[in-house]
């Protein structure tokens, strides 16, 4: 039987798969229809300093192989998460990663702070969010910016630090040498593309935000390709996601230079997606003599 199991920054996780941020909430929707330690870990919902009521609707739609999202980070806020949500997830037997948000350096190294004394596993930095103190321009969409704020919330951080990039930018690698450079323990990529969809009828965008996020299966060529330059380019973990939806994907993501993986959308429309990716990945490394998925990673042969 092939080794499912990975491990980052010595925290043990049992399979390599992921719940991505945003789609899976706090889990306990799911917990409903069957054991999250099905799961190798969660990265929750994105959590803010205080609560929010995130965007006015329509804040979805969906497209021909993914959705566009712009939810606005709807959430109660990290105190609420780490009193009423996180002793449930702990009781959960999997990793518990904190994905956290902002629109000030202040806000995210107040909540690593704050998570760094709970039972987090890992710290998720989600630089896709605008600096208002920097005009509104994202955090993660210059080496300078992502450096500097990763510097920042590591000195507050007491637990693993795993940095989300954002797709939006013109040199990925960059960007995560950046990372690197300044702290971060784990990479973890991609966040969603930028898109758009207009109603042709009433003249509108579709999402009341007139932009959002695109994520799944059509993200995925670009995810691997962003991957395979970030693995050649630091010698940090990577934890790939961006459109996985079968095991093939999966397979493809950690020859990639993946670790560990996040799946997302798919759980919309197959919440039981996981079950099927961890059977065929193991089925997968059993016909290939493939003992564990570490041996996997980065594995792509170029020409």
């Amino acid at each position: 039987m092939a080794d499912l199991g990975v491990k980052i920054c010595g925290v043990d996780f049992s399979n390599p798969l992921i719940a991505a941020s945003g789609t899976f909430g706090f889990g306990r929707e799911f917990a409903e229809m069957y054991p999250l330690s099905e799961l190798g870990g969660i990265s929750c919902k994105g959590i803010t300093l205080k609560e929010r009521m995130g965007n006015p609707t329509p804040r979805i739609a969906e497209c021909e192989s993914g959705i566009l999202n712009a939810v606005g980070l709807q959430n109660p806020g990290v105190d609420h998460f780490i009193e009423k949500d996180l002793p449930w997830l702990k009781e959960q037997n999997t990793v518990i990663i904190a994905n956290i948000a902002g629109n000030t350096v202040e806000d995210y190294c107040a909540m690593a702070e704050k998570l760094s004394d709970s039972d987090v596993d890992f710290i998720e930095l989600n630089i896709s969010c605008p600096n208002v103190k920097s005009g509104g321009v994202q955090f993660g969409t210059s080496c300078e910016s992502v450096g500097n704020i990763t510097a920042e919330v590591k000195k507050h951080c007491k637990k693993p630090l795993m940095v989300k990039l954002s797709p939006n930018v013109t040199d990925i690698a960059s960007i995560a040498k950046s990372a690197e450079a300044n702290g971060a323990d784990v990479i973890s990529m991609i966040n969603t593309l930028t898109g758009m969809r207009i109603d042709i009828n009433s003249r509108r965008p579709i999402i009341r935000n007139n932009t959002g996020g695109m994520s799944g299966p059509a993200v995925f060529p670009v995810a691997v390709r962003m991957v395979w330059q970030v693995y050649n380019s630091v010698s940090i973990p990577i934890v790939g996601m961006g459109g996985i939806s079968k095991w093939e994907d999966a397979v493809e993501m950690l020859l990639a230079g993946a670790t560990a993986l996040q799946i997302g959308t798919i759980l919309f429309n197959d919440p039981y997606a996981h079950r099927k990716i961890a059977e065929g990945l193991s089925n997968f490394m059993d016909k290939n003599g493939v003992k564990t998925v570490s041996e996997l990673t980065g594995a792509v042969k170029p020409w």
